[in-house]
This record gives C-alpha cells, structure tokens and sequence, in this order.
C-alpha cells in the first residue's frame, strides 16, 4: 500500500495492491470498496461487515451504494475476464463541489474538485490448488493491511485535513463519488 500525492495536485492518493484469483475478485473487491466507502461517508450511515478470507471488513448498507459498488466489481470482472489484460484499477475519487469560474471571474457553474483518491490495483492470477493455501493467508494478510491503511489514513491528522467543510449535509454523502475502472489503461463504465 502507497500513500501519495495526486498526480499533479495537492490531494492524498491512497494505492492498495492485491493480487486476486477468480474465486476471490469479487467478494475482495466488493469488500475493499465497501470498507473505503465506510470510511469516507459522512451522512447517516448504517454499518454492515463483510467476512472475506477470515478478515471482517466493514461496510455500508445502503441499497445506492451497494448498487454502485456491485455495478463497478461486475464491470471490472467482465473486462479483466474477456480482455487480454489481467490487470487493473479501481479508483474512488471523492470531490467538493466549487464554484467554477471563467478567465474573466465570471461564474459559469460548478465542478468538482477532488480532495482524495483511492486507488486499487488489482492482478488476476489463477495458483495451482498446492499453493491455494498460501494464496488465501497472503490475501488475507494483505486485507489486513488495507484496513490498516485505511483507519491509519482516515484517523490521521493529513486524513482528517484532507476533508473539506461539510456544507451540505443532506444524503449519505455531502461530496460527489466518483468509482472508475480501468483496465489496460482504458477507462470503462
């Protein structure tokens, strides 16, 4: 796991790496996603847990986030599936709305400014059933970690600056979410 700047900009990027098989992308996947998004939620939130390879990870339960985080794993699977690449990303971006403002200081709208991103690189590989055994400790040792990662990050004094004033506290979350994937470098969905 790395903890970065933004390309070019002032926000953290936090990178978790996992190396996944088909039998565990989508529940460590979901699960990763679930756990970021619990963390960086700031509406009213109802927890749920997610048991993935012995480690407890915790969640969200909300039907539009579910829905969000289940949409984004099916893409990310189909694409790593049937395409050439085992390799890719999933980013969470979480931004501010801002006012935007033309050459001339004139208003012409909002955008979103991001403050955070999450970013998970993720590899298939498929282990010899002799090897399962240490593919699922090291996987789940590495879940660990990212749970780590992620309350080291969220509760860290750099974690809790990086958030901007809540003006609207309306929903589950005050600021635009943003999941992409990306495989082979081309952004999907």
């Amino acid at each position: 796991m790395v903890y970065s700047q933004g390309e070019m900009n002032t926000y953290p990027t936090i990178t978790i790496d996992l190396t996944l098989d088909r039998h565990t992308i989508k529940d460590v996947l979901r699960a990763i996603l679930d756990a970021i998004l619990f963390h960086r939620l700031f509406g009213l939130v109802k927890p749920k847990t997610r048991e993935v390879l012995g480690v407890t990870m915790p969640g969200v339960s909300d039907p539009d986030m579910e829905q969000l985080v289940e949409e984004k794993v099916d893409l990310f699977w189909k694409e790593i599936e049937g395409g050439m690449s085992k390799r890719g990303q999933i980013i969470v971006t979480f931004s501010e709305k801002r006012p935007k403002k033309s050459w001339f200081q004139v208003y012409v709208g909002e955008e979103d400014v991001p403050w955070e991103q999450w970013v998970i690189n993720a590899e298939m590989q498929q282990p010899r059933d002799l090897d399962r055994p240490q593919f699922d400790t090291a996987l789940s040792n590495t879940l660990t970690k990212a749970i780590h990662t992620m309350l080291t990050h969220t509760s860290s004094d750099r974690g809790r600056t990086a958030v901007p004033l809540i003006t609207n506290a309306t929903g589950i979350s005050p600021f635009p979410i943003k999941i992409a994937v990306k495989i082979g470098g081309v952004e999907f969905g």
